[in-house]
Parts: C-alpha cells; sequence; structure tokens
C-alpha cells in the first residue's frame, strides 16, 4: 500500500494451488486525503468493510474448490460415495474416530 496521500490502492487476495483453479481478488480503497484522524477513522474503516468483503468471497471461493474436491474425491472415500452434510457440518473442525 502506497503512503501517498489521495492514491488508489488496493486489497488483494491471491489463492495459489497446484490441484485447482487459482484465483485473485482486489478491492480498491481509496487512502485519506490528510492525516487528520477523521480521515484515518474513516479509511480504516472503509478498510474493515473491503477485508470483510474480501474474506466472503475468498470463502465463497474455496467452498466451491472444497465441494468439487469432495465430488472427485466421493468415489474413492472408502466406499462410502456420499457425505451427510448435516453430520459434516456438526462435525466441522473434530477430529473423528469412527466405530468398527
Amino acid at each position: 500500500m502506497s503512503t501517498s496521500a489521495s492514491e488508489p490502492t488496493t486489497l488483494t487476495a491471491t489463492y495459489l494451488s497446484p490441484t485447482n483453479d487459482s484465483f485473485t481478488h482486489t478491492h480498491p480503497l481509496q487512502t485519506p486525503p490528510s492525516t487528520s484522524a477523521e480521515d484515518r477513522v474513516a479509511y480504516l474503516s472503509s478498510l474493515k468493510t473491503a477485508v470483510a468483503k474480501l474474506q466472503e468471497r475468498v470463502n465463497k471461493e474455496l467452498t466451491e474448490r472444497m465441494e468439487d474436491d469432495k465430488g472427485k474425491d466421493g468415489g474413492s472415500a472408502g466406499g462410502k460415495g456420499v457425505v451427510d452434510e448435516k453430520k459434516e457440518e456438526e462435525n466441522y473442525g473434530e477430529e473423528i474416530v469412527e466405530e468398527e
């Protein structure tokens, strides 16, 4: 990001993968016209909003890639094939030990 006042800058997120399509999302930002507290607060507020929007877009892209990967691996997942979405959501982030 540039430090000169009123220069356009961008917030950028790039995803690179050897197995999935890569993507880049950018969100333009306008640097504050001065170093006054009011201008800085306005800039930081717009930056916060831009980060949230960018995170939402990245999450959407990554979720799509996860779904694609599940579809590709569906036939080879130990013969299970079908994914129980509700169970997946309930156990998100948890280590699952299956009983035999």
